[in-house]
C-alpha cells in the first residue's frame, strides 16, 4: 500500500532568495542516475519532514512548512539550484518516515530522527551529522506534584510509535522499580488530545519536541505554565538528516551543507555580511568557502554542485545560529551553554576544515 503524502512548496521566514552570483562556475553534470541528477532533471528536492512540531517542522497558518529542520531542507535546496524555494515538503509520520525514504518517495529526510546504531545497520540508511544534539525527556502537568522519575510509579506514560523513545524509558526504569504502563500514538496530536483528555500521566519524547509542544500547548487545557519538564535526561538523541545508502556522493553533499552551514557559524559569515565578504574575504577559509578565487584559483569542493553553493545557502537561508536563532530559540532552549553551542564556546557544534 502507498504512503499517502503531502506536499507544499517550500516557504519560510528566513532572509529572501537573491539570483545567482554569477561569478562562479556552474553546477557540474551529476552522475547519471545519481540522485542529484535525478533531483536537477525534476527540477526540484522533495524533503520528508515533521508538520506538527513547532520549532522545528510544522505547517504555519497560511499554509507554508517552517522550522529548523524545513531550513536545512531549503539549504539543501539553495546549494543544488541556487534557489532555495525549489523544494516539495513531505508530510511524514514517525512510521512512515523511513519507508518513505527507502522507496524513493522523498530524497532526503529531514525530520528530528535520531541517529542510532540499529537504524545505521538495519535500514540500508546512511545518516548524515547531526543537525541537533538532543535528550529524551518526559513532560507532567504541574499540578499533578511529579518532580523525579521516581515519582511516576503506576503511571500512564504516552510515546509516539516508531520512535526510540519506548527502548528508552525500557533501559532507564530497568531495575529501578518504578512500574509504568505504556501507551503508545502515531501522531503528536493525537498523543496531545490523549494527555489533555487525561489518559496520560506523562509525555515522553526528545526534550526539544516536548519544549515544543509546551510552547504551543493549548490555552483551553492551561496554557504552557500548565506543563513542567521534568530535569532527568533519559538517552541522548543526535538528530540527523537520513538518506540512502546508495549514493554516498548525495550523502557527501548532504553532509557538507550542514557543515558548511556550521563553517560559516564558526568563521562570522552570515545572511547579511556574505556579500560583503564575498567581495572581500577576510582569510582564505572565508575565501573557499563562499567559492571566491584565493590567489586566482577557486577551490572545487567536488560534490556537483557549483562552488559558490554555500554563498547561495548563507544568502537564502543563513548560518547554523541564524537557524537556531529563528526557530529554536523561542521555545525556550538557548543555544548556549548546551551540546549545540560551537566547539567554540564548549559545544559540540564542529566543522572540519573546508579545504
Amino acid at each position: 500500500m502507498s504512503l499517502a503524502l503531502l506536499l507544499a512548496a517550500c516557504s519560510s521566514d528566513g532572509p529572501a532568495a537573491a539570483p545567482s552570483t554569477g561569478g562562479a562556475s556552474a553546477a557540474p553534470v551529476a552522475t547519471e542516475g545519481s540522485t542529484l541528477a535525478i533531483v536537477r532533471q525534476r527540477g526540484v528536492l522533495r524533503v520528508g519532514v515533521n508538520d506538527q512540531l513547532p520549532g522545528f517542522g510544522y505547517i504555519r497558518p497560511d499554509g507554508a512548512f517552517a522550522g529548523f529542520d524545513i531550513d536545512f531542507g531549503r539549504a539543501l535546496g539553495a546549494a543544488i539550484f541556487g534557489d532555495a524555494t525549489k523544494v516539495q515538503f513531505v508530510s511524514v509520520s514517525a512510521s512512515s518516515r523511513f519507508g518513505a525514504l527507502s522507496a524513493g518517495e522523498i530524497d532526503v529526510l529531514i525530520r528530528n530522527t535520531t541517529w542510532s546504531l540499529s537504524r545505521d545497520s538495519s535500514l540500508r540508511l546512511t545518516f548524515a551529522v547531526p543537525t541537533f544534539y538532543d535528550g529524551q525527556g518526559v513532560m507532567v502537568r504541574a499540578s499533578d506534584g511529579i518532580n523525579s522519575l521516581d515519582d511516576l510509579d503506576g503511571a500512564v506514560v504516552c510515546a509516539l510509535t516508531g520512535t526510540t523513545t519506548q527502548l528508552n524509558q525500557e533501559d532507564r526504569f530497568a531495575g529501578t522499580g518504578v512500574r509504568y504502563q505504556p501507551l503508545v500514538f502515531d501522531r503528536n496530536e493525537t498523543l496531545q488530545e490523549a494527555f489533555i483528555a487525561g489518559r496520560c500521566d506523562a509525555w515522553t519524547s526528545d526534550k526539544s519536541q516536548l519544549a515544543a509542544r509546551r510552547a504551543a500547548f493549548p490555552v483551553r487545557a492551561g496554557g504552557p505554565q500548565s506543563l513542567v519538564i521534568l530535569p532527568d535526561t533519559l538517552s541522548k538523541e543526535p538528530l540527523a538528516p537520513l538518506v540512502r545508502d546508495d549514493d554516498p556522493a548525495w550523502a557527501d553533499l548532504v553532509n557538507w551543507v550542514v557543515l558548511g552551514m556550521l563553517a560559516a557559524d564558526e568563521l562570522g559569515v552570515t545572511s547579511t555580511n556574505v556579500e560583503q565578504m564575498a567581495e572581500s574575504p577576510p582569510s582564505q577559509e572565508v575565501a573557499r568557502l563562499l567559492g571566491v578565487p584565493v590567489q586566482g584559483t577557486v577551490f572545487n569542493p567536488g560534490l556537483g554542485v557549483a562552488t559558490d553553493f554555500m554563498r547561495a545557502v548563507i544568502r537564502q537561508v543563513g548560518n547554523y545560529d541564524e537557524v537556531y536563532q529563528r526557530n529554536v530559540a523561542p521555545l525556550g532552549i538557548p543555544r548556549a551553554g548546551t551540546l549545540n553551542a560551537s566547539w567554540l564556546d564548549g559545544g559540540l557544534m564542529y566543522a572540519p576544515p573546508y579545504r
